[in-house]
Order: structure tokens, then C-alpha cells, then sequence
């Protein structure tokens, strides 16, 4: 009982010593300008690892606040105030420090900072404006000639990989704008890797937009994560640029040139790489965007157009298949005047690529009495050049209605000679057929679209209507030569007959497509608003495809109507919509349909037949989205849609670029449908430089269009059909985490997990086939950028699986990946710097080898001069030489390896001249 009253005794004697040592947090609120108190302020103390809220009060007459008896920890004090911008500060109270004063605390009116969240002690360095993050670049230690590139690298939440693709606040930025206009049109990395960073202001990431919903203010799910560099007022008047030219073993060469005037408003720029290491691009958003391999598709509204891709984008590069040797430039100018009523954004790029490759494909494809396995030798030499120019009118008409005019063209001209041979055996015994097979082709595309988009703003509030019009023109003419020396073997895999195809080929296909747009928004309340929309569309297409046999004395004038077909699609849409918008506060809500009504008029000119198809497409939508805070969303999508069938697939013509493998269009294809879901979550703390995000969803398609493969002796025909009575499914999730770990000394940490599968269906000789597959990708990241040390690491392992209901073997395993990029700052003006990347693919069930590479890339450098403007690099590629040509897939029912030429070790001497001649001069490093 003594032991009992004591401790008792003990407890309360510690308790009143704690209270007796009271903590307190005071201050003084007040107008930063007037210096008048601010009575009734809003003073909230919140808990610094959640952000909870801990104590609460307001601020008295004289503007004192106060709090006490205060626990020990870490705090964030947040001061509101109407018409005031927020005032967030961070700090600690413990034994050695249990009193902390503010003393006066200056609130900024917010009539030029909307919504700004000042944190304080990282003022200089990061705002929120609303849905904008701000960085300010005074506040980043750069080293001389550094390019914006690496000004991002520095900024919380912010990586830039090898490629120059960024990723801030877990999403891929799609859009790098320079005050707010286009720069070389829609690549970000024209900007990163040319503009300095010496001269930007700040950089604003936010998430641009479409015009339409810019305009309606009615959120239609376009939206593209974006940075604006805002530069210097002083670095809008003069020139910079830069010259790097480099040779090395192996003649491999590269030369690039950038240059750039300002003058306020106005600036020019142009860019010229010509080299042969496949680093010469300065791009990768443009990849693929701006091909001649036409192929004609239609969007889930029913309208139809032509695209297609190629190996060469904006900058030159191509993705390792080869030898490349690429040249290219580029010319860009932009001007506003008459008080900004009047913009001009134009671009003119042209690019050169030639390409030899030499490539093995072995592929092993199931069907249900048998397996074919095909080894194919190919030796391919591409050469394409393209130019391009865009242009984009802005016109302010008067306050109330502004109308943009964009416009742009495209030439292409692509020569491809590939000289292959292949085997074929049954069950990997019985001989099938051995082919040798040369293919040429001759191509020439002529792009062109114009469009135009007019909008008004009507007198109440919110009302409003837009009105857009289009066009795109895409011609595509090709010729070449098909010669194909077969052996057939019957099914015993005995010799069976020689087969010769001696043919020319002449295809001709032209898309026009007519469109326009009607939309009105009515605000029903203050909060609740109806978007009607009203589009027309008419689209002619006409696929001429004519082939002709060799008479027999060298004279291509037989026609082969097997593989012949003229055939025209005129297709007219008319659509109507309705969307409810809901937004108040933090949530937006919109729901809403359209409705497609699609008639086809198709024509076969050769065999004299037409008919006419009908079709009705449902396109509903919903979005859901709560905005936590301004670093913190949830957002959940639906959306139903329907796909057409191609042209490609819709065409009855037999296409016989391998003899041995034909395609066989189905004019009886019906649309499929697509149900939509999915979400995302996005958290992000900047005075921890937290960052958390997770997305996903799940997709349903009814009617799908999907290959049945069937074997006709020798030949594999591929026919699109229609699946029935299954329902084909995907699904995919990606989740980050990164902060900063102060344990390690202020290194950034993350983890990583992409994860998605499917379940697909196709037919094989009439047989369904059944195709599970599944990917998983987790990844630990590091990476810490300072004055003299930058390096990024991140490694994790993957497990890949594919199983087909017809095939005896499956393609699943765990392999790794990891990258790792680092540089290091030396005395006397040297610096190292690597990276590398190690890839890791087990064995399958089709092939016994497995495959590990790890490419490493080296450089050194001394640099010169007080601003370090020449630098001598010698770099070294592929270290290890290990930079091998491999890469294996499974789709269906097939499984496929292939193994090609590419770039491998050399060492190249650089020499690097950056010329800067800005206004106010070259600042030295911050």
C-alpha cells in the first residue's frame, strides 16, 4: 500500500513539474503596409507530420494571439485573414526551447497573390498559387551553362530521366512552355536542353487545360501536365546558344548547334545535330507523331483519319534498332504586338534519317494441333526525310470574343529495301516452307490540317458559346517490288513444289475530313452548368491498292485482282451532346452523353459492289473530383466508348507482304464497345517534399475485334473478326512514394510499383484461345543534386507472365532492371560523370536463354574560362560493351525473340563552346 502511495505521489509531484515548465507560442498579427492589427485573425496550430490541427484561436484587438501550455514537438503555425495571403510557418519547442515569438507577424494583401501560401524560410524557393506550384530559380544553386535540364532536376518532386522525359509530382509532363507560349511546337525537351537556366525567373507547373475548357470553364478530362519557364526580364533582350562537336573511334561523329535571339516578345531560334551515335535528338515527345507508314483509324466518336509512325522524330533519334546516321534543323519564331491583341507561333523542322539493320526474329507460334516455329534472317535499309511547318494565329477580336487559326503541313519521302530469309518447321521437325524474299518501297505522304476556333462570351456570367472548324488532307502514295523464291513442303514435311511471286505494287490512298463544332454553356446556378455541343463531320476515303504480276519478260502489266482492290468510304457523322458540370468548393462533378449516329456509303470500284452501314454510338462519361487542398486530389472517371473498324480491317483485299503470312480484311466487322474506369490519388507535402500518388483502372470490352489465325497449307492467313460470347479485360495500377531522408543527409527516396494484366482472346484455326498475362514492377529510388554532387539510382525486379490456353509452354519469369546517373564536381574545373543501365530476362518455356546487360557511359571533362564557356569532354559509350540488340515478347498465342545490330562501344573527344550575350550579362553561379 506504502509502494502503491508513493508512486502516486511521485506521478502527480512529475505532472505539476511538467505543467509548472509551460510552453507558449505568441505574436502580433498585422497589415505588412499600414501596420494596422488585425483583429479577429484566424491562428491555427497544426501538427507538422500530419498537418491535424492542434490548437486553435483568433486574434485579439490589439492583434495579440497566444497559446499555452504546449506539448513538445514539431508545429506548423498558420495565420488566416479575409482579403490576406496565408502565412505558414515551421517550428519546434522542446526542453531548450519551450517559448517561441513571432513578434509581429506582416500579412500581404493577396489583390496580386491569389490564394498564395507563403512558407516561410522557403519563401525564395517554392509558392502555391491555387493549383500552381511556383519555383522560384534564384533559389537553386546552378553551376555555369547549365540548361534548364538541370535546373528541374533540383526541384522537389521533379526527375528527369536519360531521355529528358520529366515526371513532377507523379505525372509526366507533356507540355514545356516559355512565358506561356509553345516553344519548337509540342517537344519539351527543345526547351530543357536548349534554354539556360541562368536565365529563367521561375518555373509554374500546373495542369494546362484543353482550349474548349479553358474557354467553358467546364473540365472535359483533357488535361496535360505542364511547366511554364518564366525567364528574366533582363534575358529577354540579346543571343546564346551553343556548339558541340565531337569524333571519335569507329568514325562515329556528332555535331549539334543551337542558337536563340530575344527581343522582348519576339524570339527567334534555330538548331542543327547531325551524327551517327543515335543521341543526336533533342526530342522525344515527337515520336511517331509525324510518320508516313499510314494507317487509316477511327476515333470512338466515329470519326476516321490517317496516322501512322516512323523512326525518325522531331531531333533525329531512333529507338536502337540499326546503325543510324541522322541529320537535322530546325527554325522557330514567335512575336506578339498591338497590347498583346495579336500572337504568332511558328515552327519549321526538317530531319533526315538513313538506317541499316540486321536482324534475327525467331518466333513460336501455338496452334491446336500443332506449333510452328519461324527463324527469319533480315537485312534492312530505311532513308527517309520529312519537313514540316506549323503555325498558330491568335487574335483578341474585342474584349468579349478572341479567334485562333492553327495551321500546318507535312512532307515525307521514305525508301525501304529489305532482303529476308526464313524457315519454317511443324513441331519443330517437319519442314514448312524456306522462303528468301526481297521487298522494296518508294513513299511519299502529303499531310495537311487547318483548323479554326472562335469563341464568345455572352453578358451573364458564365454563358458563352464556341464554334470550331477543320480540316485534314492526308495523301500517301507507295510503290514497290515484291520477289519471293519458296520452297512448300507437304504435310509430312517432304518437298512439294517451287513457288516464285514476281510482283510490282502501286498504292494510292487519300483521306479529307471535314469537321465542325457547336458548343453553348449555360450556367443553370452559380455552381451547376449544362455544355451543349452539336458536331458535323464528313470524311472521304480512298484506298487504291493494285498489284501486278511479271508478264514473264521483265513487264509488270498483269493485274492480280487477289491482291488488288479500289475502294471508297464516305462516311458522314453528325453527333449531339449534353454534359452536366457540377463545381463548388473542392468538388467537381460532371456526367453527361453523346450520341454518334454514323452512316457508311463503301464502295468496291474493281468488283462494281457498294453497300451501306449504319451505326449509333453511345458515348456517356461522369468524372468525379475532390481537391483535399491544393497538393492534394482524388479523382474517379467513367467512360463508354466505341471503336470502328479500320479501313485496314474493313478493305476485302488480300495484302501479301510475306507470301507465307497474309492479311485478309472483313467487310462484315461491327463496332466494339469500351467500358472505362479509373481513378487517381495525388498527395503532396512540400515542406517535407512528400510526395505519394496512385492511379489505375479497368477496362471491358464487348465485341472486340480480334485476329483468327488459320493455316491453308504453307500459309498463315490473319482475318479480323468479331469475338462473341467472351468479355476481354485489362487492368493496371501505378503507385509512387518519394520524400526527403534526412537520416541520409538530405537524399531523396522513393518507391515505385507499376503493376497491370490482361486477359485476351483470339482465334486459331476457328479455336478460341484463351490469353492470361501479367507484368509486376516494383523499384527503390535515390538521388541527391547539390553544388558539386548529382546522382540518381534505382533498381527492383519484374515478373512477367503470359500463359495461352493453346500453347504447351509459357513465357513468365522474374528478372531486374536498374539505372543509375551521376556526376561529381572536381577541382581545376573537371568533372566526372556516368550512367548506367542493367537489364536482367530469365529463360521461358520457347527459349533456354536467358539475357543480362548492363550499358555503362562515362565522360570527363575540363572546363575553361571564368564562366566555363569551352569544355573538352572525352566520353566514353558502352563501357562494357555489353549494349547487345535483344528484346522478348509474347502477344496471343505467339511468343517472339529478336536480336539485332546496334551501337556498341566507342570513345569520342568533344569540344564544347557555350556564347551567351543576354542582357545584364553572364551572372556567375548562384
Amino acid at each position: 500500500m506504502k509502494r502503491t502511495l508513493l508512486t502516486v505521489m511521485a506521478f502527480m509531484l512529475i505532472t505539476c513539474a511538467a505543467f509548472a515548465q509551460t510552453s507558449s507560442v505568441k505574436g502580433v498579427i498585422a497589415d505588412l503596409s499600414s501596420n494596422a492589427k488585425l483583429k479577429n485573425a484566424t491562428v491555427s496550430l497544426l501538427n507538422a507530420k500530419d498537418s491535424t490541427l492542434y490548437k486553435f484561436t483568433r486574434a485579439a484587438q490589439d492583434g495579440n494571439f497566444g497559446f499555452q501550455n504546449l506539448k513538445n514537438g514539431n508545429f506548423i503555425l498558420l495565420v488566416t485573414y479575409p482579403e490576406y495571403a496565408d502565412f505558414v510557418n515551421k517550428f519546434s519547442i522542446d526542453a531548450t526551447n519551450n517559448t517561441v515569438d513571432f513578434k509581429v507577424i506582416d500579412m500581404k494583401t493577396k489583390a496580386k497573390l491569389l490564394n498564395e501560401v507563403i512558407i516561410k524560410g522557403q519563401a525564395a524557393a517554392i509558392k502555391i498559387k491555387g493549383d500552381t506550384t511556383e519555383f522560384n530559380a534564384s533559389a537553386y544553386k546552378i553551376q555555369p551553362n547549365d540548361r534548364v535540364e538541370d535546373l528541374l532536376k533540383k526541384f522537389p518532386g521533379v526527375t528527369v530521366d536519360a531521355q529528358g522525359k520529366i515526371t513532377a509530382q507523379g505525372k509526366t509532363v507533356e507540355k514545356v512552355l516559355v512565358d506561356g507560349e509553345e516553344f519548337f511546337g509540342d517537344d519539351p525537351t527543345l526547351v530543357t536542353k536548349n534554354l539556360r537556366a541562368d536565365m529563367v525567373d521561375k518555373v509554374q507547373l500546373f495542369e494546362k487545360a484543353s482550349d474548349q475548357a479553358a474557354f467553358t470553364g467546364v473540365d472535359d478530362g483533357q488535361k496535360k501536365q505542364t511547366l511554364n519557364i518564366m525567364l528574366k526580364e533582363d534575358k529577354k533582350q540579346g543571343y546564346f546558344g551553343k556548339v558541340d562537336v565531337g569524333y571519335g573511334t569507329d568514325d562515329f561523329y556528332q555535331i549539334q548547334a543551337m542558337i536563340n535571339k530575344f527581343k522582348n516578345k519576339e524570339k527567334i531560334a534555330a538548331y542543327f545535330t547531325s551524327s551517327n551515335t543515335g543521341k543526336t535528338g533533342l526530342g522525344w515527345e515527337d515520336a511517331g507523331k509525324f510518320g508516313a507508314n499510314s494507317n487509316m483509324e477511327v476515333t470512338d466518336d466515329g470519326m476516321m483519319f490517317m496516322s501512322g509512325g516512323d523512326d525518325l522524330d522531331a531531333g533525329g533519334q531512333y529507338w536502337g534498332e540499326g546503325i543510324p546516321t541522322a541529320h537535322n534543323g530546325g527554325i522557330h519564331y514567335e512575336n506578339k504586338w498591338n497590347k498583346d491583341k495579336h500572337s504568332l507561333n511558328t515552327n519549321y523542322k526538317a530531319g533526315a534519317l538513313k538506317v541499316k539493320i540486321r536482324k534475327n526474329t525467331l518466333d513460336q507460334t501455338s496452334f491446336p494441333d500443332q506449333i510452328l516455329n519461324t527463324n527469319t534472317d533480315a537485312t534492312t535499309e530505311n532513308d527517309m526525310f520529312r519537313q514540316k511547318i506549323d503555325a498558330t494565329y491568335n487574335v483578341k477580336l474585342d474584349t468579349t470574343s478572341n479567334l485562333k487559326i492553327v495551321i500546318d503541313g507535312t512532307l515525307k519521302n521514305a525508301q525501304s529495301d529489305v532482303i529476308t530469309k526464313s524457315q519454317r518447321k511443324k513441331n519443330e521437325v517437319l519442314s514448312v516452307y524456306n522462303s528468301e524474299r526481297n521487298t522494296s518501297n518508294d513513299s511519299k505522304q502529303q499531310l495537311f490540317n487547318l483548323s479554326a476556333f472562335y469563341t464568345k462570351k455572352l453578358k451573364k456570367i458564365g454563358r458563352n458559346y464556341s464554334v470550331s472548324l477543320s480540316q485534314a488532307y492526308n495523301k500517301n502514295n507507295s510503290t514497290g517490288y515484291l520477289f519471293a523464291d519458296n520452297e512448300l513442303f507437304d504435310d509430312d514435311g517432304l518437298f512439294d513444289r517451287h513457288e516464285v511471286t514476281d510482283q510490282f505494287r502501286d498504292n494510292d490512298v487519300v483521306t479529307n475530313r471535314l469537321s465542325s463544332n457547336i458548343t453553348y454553356n449555360e450556367p443553370i446556378t452559380k455552381f451547376f452548368n449544362l455544355l451543349l455541343n452539336y458536331g458535323l463531320t464528313y470524311t472521304t476515303n480512298n484506298a487504291d491498292r493494285r498489284t501486278y504480276d511479271n508478264n514473264g519478260v521483265g513487264v509488270y502489266d498483269q493485274l492480280n485482282l487477289d491482291y488488288s482492290n479500289d475502294f471508297e468510304s464516305d462516311q458522314l457523322v453528325n453527333q449531339v451532346g449534353a454534359i452536366f458540370n457540377y463545381k463548388k468548393g473542392k468538388t467537381v462533378i460532371n456526367f453527361g452523353t453523346k450520341t454518334s449516329f454514323i452512316n457508311f456509303d463503301q464502295k468496291e470500284l474493281l468488283s462494281n459492289q457498294s453497300f451501306q452501314r449504319n451505326f449509333i454510338n453511345w458515348l456517356p462519361q461522369a468524372m468525379y473530383q475532390y481537391k483535399f487542398s491544393a497538393q492534394k486530389s482524388i479523382s474517379i472517371n467513367y467512360s463508354g466508348t466505341t471503336t470502328q473498324p479500320s479501313v485496314t480491317q474493313l478493305q476485302p483485299i488480300r495484302t501479301n507482304d510475306d507470301p507465307n503470312n497474309e492479311f485478309q480484311g472483313n467487310d462484315q466487322l461491327t463496332p466494339s464497345y469500351t467500358n472505362r474506369i479509373s481513378f487517381r490519388y495525388n498527395t503532396y507535402k512540400i515542406i517535407t517534399n512528400q510526395n505519394f500518388y496512385v492511379s489505375g483502372g479497368v477496362n471491358f470490352t464487348s465485341n472486340q475485334i480480334v485476329n483468327n489465325n488459320y493455316i491453308i497449307g504453307s500459309r498463315t492467313i490473319f482475318k479480323a473478326v468479331n469475338l462473341q460470347d467472351e468479355l476481354p479485360y485489362n487492368y493496371y495500377a501505378y503507385a509512387g512514394f518519394n520524400r526527403k531522408l534526412k537520416f541520409l543527409g538530405d537524399i531523396n527516396g522513393g518507391l515505385n510499383l507499376n503493376f497491370n494484366g490482361a486477359t485476351q482472346y483470339n482465334y486459331a484455326n476457328d479455336i478460341l484461345n484463351k490469353t492470361k498475362s501479367l507484368s509486376l514492377n516494383p523499384a527503390v529510388n535515390l538521388s541527391k543534386y547539390d553544388e558539386k554532387t548529382n546522382f540518381y539510382v534505382s533498381f527492383g525486379p519484374s515478373y512477367n507472365s503470359q500463359e495461352s490456353s493453346l500453347a504447351s509452354s509459357s513465357n513468365k519469369g522474374w528478372g531486374y532492371t536498374g539505372y543509375m546517373d551521376g556526376s561529381i564536381k572536381l577541382p581545376k574545373k573537371i568533372s566526372l560523370s556516368a550512367n548506367g543501365e542493367y537489364t536482367y530476362q530469365p529463360s521461358s518455356d520457347a527459349f533456354d536463354n536467358s539475357f543480362d546487360r548492363f550499358v555503362i557511359n562515362a565522360s570527363i571533362t575540363k572546363a575553361f574560362f571564368k564562366q566555363e564557356s569551352l569544355k573538352f569532354m572525352l566520353s566514353a559509350n558502352d563501357l562494357l560493351k555489353q549494349n547487345v540488340g535483344f528484346r522478348r515478347f509474347a502477344s496471343s498465342n505467339s511468343i517472339t525473340q529478336t536480336s539485332y545490330n546496334n551501337i556498341s562501344r566507342y570513345f569520342m573527344f568533344s569540344l564544347i563552346w557555350d556564347f551567351n550575350k543576354m542582357g545584364g550579362g553572364t551572372p556567375k553561379a548562384n
